[in-house]
């Protein structure tokens, strides 16, 4: 299998891609891949591709099971408002929610607030519990 080399530029650096291209069309051992322009979900202090399922601080990947992101996105693209423990649980867990529920959310929020919590101590966002209700992501307000 060939090797892959993905590269990404800046418009005034085109004449240097071009050139570098041309020596690469001439090397058939590279597949060459050009960058999308890849959707990105973010709030302050992260970043979220869904395309490939990664969330980073920074340049650091946090790195979350598929519950725990599927969590994360759900409350970011719902920033500010809550979401019933109900609503969380079919969203994520992709099933009705039958009276248990509660609990599975709890925990799996508990996990993902450890992980993002250690990667970005000083956190602008916090996930916010709604007592007998569900969960909302707020922005802190500074």
């Amino acid at each position: 299998m060939g090797r892959i080399l993905v590269i990404e530029f800046k418009e005034q650096e085109s004449s240097v891609f071009d050139a570098v291209m041309d020596v690469l069309k001439h090397h058939s051992n590279f597949e060459i891949l050009k960058p999308d322009n890849e959707m990105v979900v973010s709030i302050p202090g992260l970043e979220i591709y869904p395309e490939r399922r990664r969330i980073y601080h920074g340049r650091c990947e946090i790195d979350l099971t598929t519950k725990e992101y599927d969590l994360l996105y759900l409350l970011v693209v719902n920033k500010g408002h809550v979401l019933t423990y109900g609503q969380i649980y079919q969203n994520v867990w992709g099933e009705e929610a039958l009276g248990n529920e509660n609990n599975a959310v709890k925990c799996h929020i508990r996990n993902l607030r450890d992980k993002l919590y250690d990667a970005v101590p000083d956190a602008p966002f916090v996930i916010r519990c709604i007592r007998e209700v569900g969960y909302c992501l707020e922005m802190n307000s500074t």
